[in-house]
């Protein structure tokens, strides 16, 4: 089954529109969608490593709008839409340490949870709630995610075909991996923030 989903998701990457199709999840990823872009920036990537920087260009410029879109959640609809995603993902308690936390440490929590599997949309959400100064939150995104999403470019780009054939080896490994540091993500930012 995780075989046929990679090939699918491979043969996908090729196709004239996964570059919007990874902008838009990159975009609703920020603010209120559970998978992280990196399900498609990585197969893209390997199936066009002419294409790594542009994709990762494309992944951060839409992470960080969509990144704005869970700021303005958080300060313009928190009470509504951004009590409800945060709700779902049942991390009441952890945002309200979340946003204390922007009282003393600001930049530095956009800074290292953008790059953590930590789900960015608390990120967004929190500083938006929190009245974090704008500005410095989009350049704080712009870097973090931008480093996340460049280094995987640049890692895919310069080593593609090792990398890929280690993914393809340890496929189900890798997947159980992934799926174990997502959730890992939301548990450690529910428990320890």
């Amino acid at each position: 089954m995780i075989r046929l989903l990679y090939d699918w998701v491979i043969r996908l990457a090729g196709h004239r529109h996964a570059i919007p199709a990874m902008g838009a999840v990159s975009f609703v990823e920020s603010s209120f969608f559970p998978i992280p872009p990196d399900v498609m920036l990585v197969p893209m990537v390997l199936a066009r490593r002419d294409r790594a920087f542009t994709i990762a260009t494309v992944c951060t410029v839409c992470s960080v709008l969509g990144g704005l879109l869970g700021y303005a959640i958080g300060y313009y609809l928190f009470e509504t839409i951004g009590a409800w995603v945060v709700k779902l993902y049942n991390l009441q308690g952890a945002l309200e340490n979340f946003r204390a936390g922007f009282e003393r440490y600001g930049v530095w929590i956009i800074l290292i949870k953008g790059l953590t599997p930590i789900p960015y949309k608390l990120v967004t959400i929190a500083s938006g709630a929190a009245h974090f100064d704008l500005f410095t939150f989009v350049w704080a995104s712009i870097v973090t995610r931008g480093i996340r999403f460049f280094a995987v470019a640049a890692l895919l780009w310069k080593y593609g075909e090792p990398i890929r054939a280690f993914l393809e080896k340890r496929l189900t490994l890798i997947t159980w991996l992934f799926l174990i540091a997502l959730v890992g993500g939301f548990v450690a930012f529910r428990y320890l923030f």
